[in-house]
């Protein structure tokens, strides 16, 4: 799994004119899911994600995670975030699983992340055309991927 992790003032994910998800303070994670990818991945992802400290304290210095500020998560599900460019300028996604392995994978991820937190976590739509916008706080962005568990 890949994730790119935005620290966010708000984010919001709408499809088709309507608001499916919108937060505050708090993540949006974009997740791209290949077919490597497992349950153990699921659970190594979510508590990084939640306990990962980049919110500022009272000194303000990034030492508390997303659970500590109270904040809240979006996970949108990208295919693209598995793209390979070695060859040519059109870029491959042959990484990136296929739906009937990423759908029930990223549900759990949700799911997962969810309890993690400890509350409701919002969410995209799986395979269709969102428009996200955020706000990014800082600008902070993490790039994770589990099969590179730096």
């Amino acid at each position: 799994m890949r994730a790119v992790i935005q620290r966010v003032k708000e984010a919001s994910v709408t499809i088709d004119g309507t608001t499916r998800s919108s937060i505050k303070t708090g993540l949006l994670v974009l997740l791209g899911i290949e077919g490597a990818d497992t349950t153990e991945d699921i659970t190594w992802l979510s508590r990084k994600i939640v306990n990962l400290r980049i919110f500022n304290d009272e000194n303000n210095v990034m030492n508390k995670s997303v659970a500590d500020s109270d904040g809240d998560i979006i996970v949108v599900s990208q295919f693209t975030l598995h793209a390979s460019t070695k060859k040519g300028n059109r870029p491959s996604y042959i990484r990136a699983a296929k739906p009937e392995v990423s759908v029930p994978l990223y549900e759990t991820f949700v799911k997962q992340i969810g309890e993690d937190l400890g509350k409701s976590v919002g969410t995209g739509e799986f395979g269709a055309d969102m428009k996200v916008a955020l706000v990014n706080d800082g600008p902070v962005t993490i790039i994770i991927d589990t099969k590179n568990r730096e």
